[in-house]
C-alpha cells in the first residue's frame, strides 16, 4: 500500500513536470511576439514604415514594448527558470560519493561537504542513484554532489540541481587534500563565501557558472572566505582561500584546501 507521504511526493513531481512542459509549450509564442517586438523597435528606430503584418497588432506591442525593462526585453527560455529562484533562499546540499567508496574519497567527500555552507554529507551504501534522487526530493535538497574514484584517485564530480535539473558531470585531476597541502591548511571558516567565476563569458560558460555559483548561498559583505573557480582552455582550476590585511593596500591570501582541476 502507497502512504501517504509518497503519493504527496508522487503528485508533487508529476505537477512540476507538467508545469516545466507547460513553460516549455509557451517558448515557440514567445518567441514570435519577440520577434515582432523587435521589427517594431528596429522600425522606430530607423524611422521606417511598420511592416504591414504588423500594423494591426502594433497597440498592443506598443504598450508591451514600453513597460518592458532590461530584463523583460530580452527573451526568455524555459532553461532561463532552472535557477530562477536562485538567492531567494540558502541552496541544500547532499554530498555522496560512488559506492565502496575508499578511504581517500571518502577524506575528499568530507572536506568538499565543508566546502558549501548548509550541506550534508550522507553514506551512500548500496542505493541506486534515482533512490538517491527521491530522497533528496523528499529532503528538500536544493543540489545532489557525487564524487567518484578511480583506483582511489577522486576523478569526476556530478553536480545535480533538484528537481529538474540541469545535471553537470566534470572530470577531476591533481586533487590535493587539505592535509597535502605544503606548509598546512588554514583553518576552514563556514562562513558563507565569495565566489569568483573567472573567464566564463560564452553562453555555455554561463549557464556552467550558475550550475556552480548556485551551490553557493548569498554571502555577507565583508566575509573574508573566497572560492575562486578559474576557466583556462575550458579547464577549470578550484581553489579555496581565506584572505588577511595586514596594511591599508596589503592583502594576504591564505590556501585552506582542497585544490582540484576540472
Amino acid at each position: 500500500m502507497v502512504s501517504s507521504t509518497d503519493a504527496a511526493s508522487s503528485r508533487r513531481q508529476t505537477r512540476l513536470r507538467r508545469e516545466y512542459l507547460y513553460r516549455k509549450s509557451l517558448q515557440g509564442r514567445e518567441k514570435s511576439s519577440y520577434e515582432q517586438k523587435r521589427l517594431v523597435r528596429a522600425a522606430l528606430a530607423a524611422g521606417k514604415k511598420l511592416p504591414t503584418e504588423l500594423r494591426a497588432s502594433y497597440d498592443k506591442l506598443s504598450t508591451e514594448i514600453q513597460q518592458e525593462d532590461g530584463k523583460t526585453e530580452v527573451q526568455k527560455t524555459h532553461v532561463d527558470d532552472e535557477y530562477g529562484d536562485a538567492g531567494l533562499e540558502d541552496p541544500r546540499v547532499c554530498v555522496t560519493t560512488s559506492r565502496s567508496a575508499s578511504s581517500r574519497l571518502k577524506q575528499f567527500a568530507k572536506e568538499t561537504k565543508l566546502l558549501f555552507p548548509n550541506s550534508v554529507r550522507i553514506n551512500r551504501g548500496n542505493n541506486r542513484v534515482d533512490e538517491l534522487i527521491e530522497s533528496c526530493k523528499e529532503s528538500e535538497f536544493t543540489d545532489l554532489v557525487i564524487v567518484q574514484e578511480t583506483r582511489g584517485e577522486p576523478d569526476g564530480i556530478v553536480v545535480c540541481h533538484l528537481p529538474l535539473g540541469p545535471t553537470a558531470f566534470f572530470t577531476l585531476s591533481g586533487s590535493v587534500l587539505r592535509h597535502d597541502l605544503e606548509g598546512g591548511a588554514s583553518p576552514m571558516s563556514e562562513a558563507f563565501p565569495h565566489v569568483i567565476l573567472e573567464n566564463f563569458n560564452t553562453d555555455l560558460g554561463r549557464r556552467i557558472g550558475n550550475v556552480l555559483k548556485c551551490l553557493f548561498p548569498v554571502p555577507k559583505p565583508d566575509t573574508r572566505r573566497i572560492i575562486t573557480f578559474a576557466n583556462n582552455n575550458d579547464s577549470i582550476s578550484f581553489r579555496h582561500h581565506m584572505y588577511s590585511k595586514s596594511g591599508k593596500e596589503e592583502v594576504t591570501l591564505h590556501e585552506v584546501g582542497p585544490r582540484f582541476e576540472m
